[in-house]
């Protein structure tokens, strides 16, 4: 990974170059470095802390491709003032940008093998680098399973890019937990639809995203099918502040998520997801 400035608490200014509308509240945004020949290079799984000018800073997962080092890619949730303001600027909009930090998904644990992407609704943002990685050819995995589950249909984030993930050999399976009439697919849990997707337990990893209560429940559905708990990754949300694991806020038992995560392997973690307010 290459950072993008000399001193990571210090932010670089950001340009949006564009801005796509994925649902009510909900934006992603290209952009790019204002500084001459700036390039940030990151791992699928890892996130930026972006500054929205007088207003504050959000820790955001990049959901671009890592290949594209001249254009980043954040989808960004207007859930509270910091990120209502980042979702709102449009072209040539600036924000302050540091990263990347964290630890992403282990790409090397699916070479050869089948892998298995859980989500569940904006989940689906921390993992899109990652298909996209394993999608590149020569595919260094065998196949791509894509579980995805979201509230209603009209909540199913890159629902065009999942049809075309589809077309190029993915197999996916996505259901909603409430349907309008015109809705043909599944309803009901996410965890419901791991029996049905064909990869092989034996010789697979999954990553997992989503609101903590399903990737819980969604990597024990994976280890009742066989898969190991030790080739099950998840990747934690917690309030990050510094990313730099000084100020402590995103500290979860014996680890700072900043540092050792966002993305854990579950095993190592299981325990303590079950205790409350960790």
């Amino acid at each position: 990974m290459t950072a993008a400035g000399d001193d990571p608490r210090v932010p670089l200014v950001a340009r949006v170059m564009h801005a796509r509308k994925e649902m009510a509240d909900v934006v992603s945004l290209d952009l790019a470095l204002e500084k001459e020949a700036a390039r940030l290079s990151f791992e699928p799984g890892q996130f930026a802390m972006l500054y929205a000018f007088g207003v504050g800073e959000a820790a955001i997962s990049f959901s671009g491709d890592p290949q594209c080092s001249d254009r980043i890619t954040h989808t960004i949730r207007a859930a509270g003032a910091t990120s209502a303001a980042l979702a709102s600027l449009g072209p040539g909009g600036a924000l302050g940008l540091r990263g990347p930090f964290g630890r992403g998904w282990p790409m090397e644990e699916a070479h050869g093998r089948d892998l298995v992407i859980m989500a569940g609704g904006l989940g689906l943002a921390p993992l899109r680098p990652a298909i996209l990685a394993a999608m590149r050819p020569p595919r260094a995995v065998k196949r791509i399973f894509l579980i995805y589950g979201a509230r209603s249909p009209d909540l199913i984030l890159y629902r065009d890019e999942i049809a075309e993930w589809a077309d190029r050999g993915v197999q996916v399976l996505t259901t909603v937990d409430a349907a309008a009439p015109s809705w043909t697919g599944d309803v009901g849990l996410v965890t419901a639809l791991a029996p049905r997707a064909s990869f092989d337990p034996g010789n697979a990893v999954a990553f997992i995203c989503g609101p903590e209560v399903m990737m819980r429940f969604s990597a024990d559905a994976l280890v009742d099918l066989g898969l190991p708990a030790s080739r099950i990754w998840l990747s934690l949300e917690r309030n990050m502040k510094c990313a730099t694991g000084h100020c402590g806020h995103c500290q979860f038992g014996a680890d700072f998520v900043c540092k050792t995560g966002p993305v854990f392997r579950f095993d190592a973690i299981r325990p303590r997801l079950f205790v409350r307010e960790i």
